[in-house]
């Protein structure tokens, strides 16, 4: 007999009315089937922080938030591991937003799940070392511990020295200082002046911090996705080896036009333009041939540049 039969008429046929595929009938609580897992002998039980570490589910169930302070009150007691594992489990969401906070901050490269790992060595030692009869909230004293547990980890493994990276943020700050103030970019005097070094050091300092922003090409640009053939930094870098179609075509163009209005010229102008620019002499070799002054293969130069300025500017807007 279930719930529904032995509930009176009238209620049966409310729930059934009220009834939808893939729920229960009001009164009726499922209960969820746990398929029974034959354990092994050989093989020891993973324990809640290593099954927290590897990011996969611990036997051990997380306690209720009112089973917290029995379970703080005999782990201080008793410092017993099992009250320790469940600690664990129910401050583990703590790390996930601590890690999430200063996600935000770095680099697309950093991976969520490597923060969550370093801040649980954090919440270990947090749960370790906190004491119950102290005026402080386990869950400010764990975020510290679990930042600082992230932090330190994300330092041990940069290779530039944290003061290269407070020149780099000073550095950044005046040249912002500077800009919000003189509307333009600052000069390297004004920048050396403002951080009172001078500009000797603080070229010195720029050859420091060329090394702090280092790249992979193969990384993803943002708002790119993981699928093949994503844009990637190296896609933004330009081959100068490779010909330029657009500049190629203008050139050839320029050169169409400059020959056509060379043909336009009078003869001894376009003479003198020959023997200047594709010969490479010199107005006065070119009074010696011509048999005239250096001052008139000037004045004959002027006028043809003229000329060829003026068809030229007419070509670009016909």
């Amino acid at each position: 007999m279930t719930a529904l039969q032995d509930a009176p008429v009238g209620l049966a046929t409310t729930a059934l009315r009220t009834y939808r595929p893939g729920t229960a009938p009001a009164g009726v609580v499922p209960q969820q089937r746990v398929a029974a897992v034959p354990a092994v002998e050989d093989e020891p039980a993973p324990t809640a922080s290593d099954a927290a570490l590897a990011g996969v589910a611990a036997p051990v169930a997380v306690p209720e938030p009112s089973d917290v302070e029995a379970l703080w009150t005999r782990y201080t007691q008793e410092r017993c591991p099992r009250s320790r594992e469940q600690l664990i489990l129910h401050y583990v969401p703590l790390v996930t937003a601590v890690a999430g906070r200063i996600g935000m901050r770095l680099p697309s490269t950093v991976e969520h799940a490597d923060l969550v790992s370093y801040g649980m060595f954090g919440l270990i030692d947090a749960i370790e070392k906190y004491r119950t009869d102290r005026a402080v909230k386990f869950e400010s004293y764990a975020s510290s511990r679990i930042r600082g547990a992230i932090i330190d980890e994300l330092r041990a493994m940069d290779w530039v020295p944290r003061s290269v990276r407070t020149k780099a943020r000073a550095v950044d700050r005046a040249y912002g200082e500077l800009e919000s103030t003189l509307h333009r970019a600052p000069t390297e005097t004004e920048v050396a002046q403002r951080l009172d070094l001078p500009v000797h050091e603080l070229r010195a300092v720029y050859t420091q911090l060329a090394a702090v922003n280092i790249a992979a090409l193969d990384e993803l640009l943002a708002g790119s996705d993981d699928r093949p053939g994503a844009g990637t930094l190296a896609d933004t870098l330009g081959d100068r080896r490779a010909e330029d179609p657009a500049g190629s075509v203008e050139a050839q163009e320029t050169k169409y036009l400059l020959a056509r209005a060379i043909e336009c010229l009078g003869e001894r102008e376009r003479l003198v333009v020959v023997l200047y620019y594709y010969e490479s002499m010199t107005l006065a070799e070119i009074g010696r041939v011509l048999g005239v002054t250096e001052s008139r293969i000037s004045q004959i130069h002027t006028a043809a540049m003229v000329r060829l300025r003026t068809r030229l500017l007419d070509a670009e807007r016909g």
